[in-house]
């Protein structure tokens, strides 16, 4: 190998070493982003197939309201996507939560994976609300989350807890469990 083949594939070499790692965290940034894309249609679309109970709304032009905790990425998708938008006669608003912020007047609470380590007291605090409990992990799933998202073959799925509903007045439609990869509490 004369020199100049030498340098030349040095210098091959070094690119893909420097510029591949950012090809792949933009790659994995893209990911990321059509994940939450998806994830907050579905936040979306549940509205749509979820009984609240009318102690749920202040009145009957309240909005349904979407607090999301520790996924600030997919509360920015979901903002615009439900902006100008009504589900069963009401309109959608949606709320980053920080650690501390009272879940009173909420009808969905998404506890994303920056918020695991407050999920247990998060949920704590919604059980006894009707708050549709909706996680991003199988450990605040397994807590007391009624919809928990999973990845499987790279999409978006997700799991149903019926036993986490009881007692706080919600029912889910049976056309969304029909579509739910797996449901937890159902009888055989």
């Amino acid at each position: 190998m004369n020199r100049r083949n030498a340098v030349s594939t040095f210098w091959r070499a070094a690119c893909i070493f420097i510029f591949c790692p950012a090809a792949m965290c933009s790659a994995q940034t893209e990911r990321v982003a059509q994940e939450d894309q998806v994830k907050a249609a579905y936040l979306y679309k549940f509205l749509g197939f979820v009984d609240w109970p009318a102690n749920a709304f202040e009145g009957a032009q309240s909005p349904f309201v979407i607090g999301v905790s520790g996924a600030d990425s997919l509360a920015d998708e979901l903002m615009p996507m439900v902006a100008n938008r009504s589900t069963n006669g009401r309109s959608i608003v949606t709320r980053k939560l920080s650690a501390g912020t009272p879940l009173a007047g909420l009808n969905v609470l998404f506890i994303g994976r920056q918020a695991a380590p407050r999920s247990a007291a998060l949920i704590a605090a919604a059980k006894e609300l009707p708050i549709l409990i909706v996680t991003d992990s199988d450990e605040a799933f397994a807590g007391g989350g009624a919809i928990n998202f999973v990845l499987v073959d790279n999409k978006v799925r997700f799991d149903v807890s019926l036993r986490a509903n009881e007692g706080n007045g919600l029912k889910i439609s049976s056309r969304l469990l029909g579509v739910a990869r797996r449901i937890q509490g159902a009888t055989p």
